[in-house]
């Protein structure tokens, strides 16, 4: 039997994972967890009940995020048009980049992990397939596009992330990109 954690328990949980992502976000990847521990409001001794390493740390904030992307794209289905669902959702996934930036240390430890990069690639491939569908069923998709194809260019134009001004280049990359996938765009 799973018993339930206590409502302060979770509430202290979710704001390390919020205060995580905001010190992580800034790029720091040697950012102390006592500095995590301080955003969140919390002790460290807190932090450490939650999250006995720095790696579980950063492994939670990464299926969290992965989490949201994948909620994010049955949102956009429902709030926009299925191009406009489609971009929105990628530049999501480009702010998640710019999330993991500070991270990149530990993610590269993680990417070992096999279990996790399995969640993720799951979690995301399904989630931008469910918005190619979308386009698709719309009929503003060519048929033949893939969302392991989709997600393998925005990983490949996100590779360079320490750059100034990177965000913006592959924002519009991404659109040109898109641009040539959707048939509304080519129209």
């Amino acid at each position: 039997m799973t018993t339930r954690p206590r409502a302060d328990a979770a509430r202290n949980r979710e704001r390390l994972l919020v205060a995580a992502k905001r010190v992580f976000s800034a790029g720091d990847a040697k950012a102390s967890l006592e500095a995590v521990a301080r955003a969140a409001g919390v002790g460290i001794g807190t932090l450490y009940r939650h999250f006995p390493t720095r790696e579980a740390l950063y492994e939670a904030v990464y299926r969290r995020e992965v989490d949201e992307l994948a909620a994010l794209a049955d949102t956009l289905k429902s709030q926009a048009a299925p191009d406009e669902a489609l971009r929105r959702w990628v530049e999501a996934n480009i702010d998640f980049v710019a999330t993991k930036k500070g991270m990149a240390a530990a993610l590269a430890l993680a990417a070992h992990n096999k279990d996790l990069s399995a969640y993720s690639f799951d979690r995301l491939t399904r989630a931008v397939g469910s918005l190619l569908d979308y386009a698709r069923e719309a009929g503003a998709l060519r048929a033949e596009v893939k969302p392991e194809d989709l997600l393998r260019a925005l990983v490949g134009m996100c590779v360079i992330q320490d750059q100034p001004g990177w965000r913006k280049t592959v924002i519009g990359l991404m659109n040109v990109f898109l641009d040539g996938l959707l048939k509304s765009a080519t129209a």
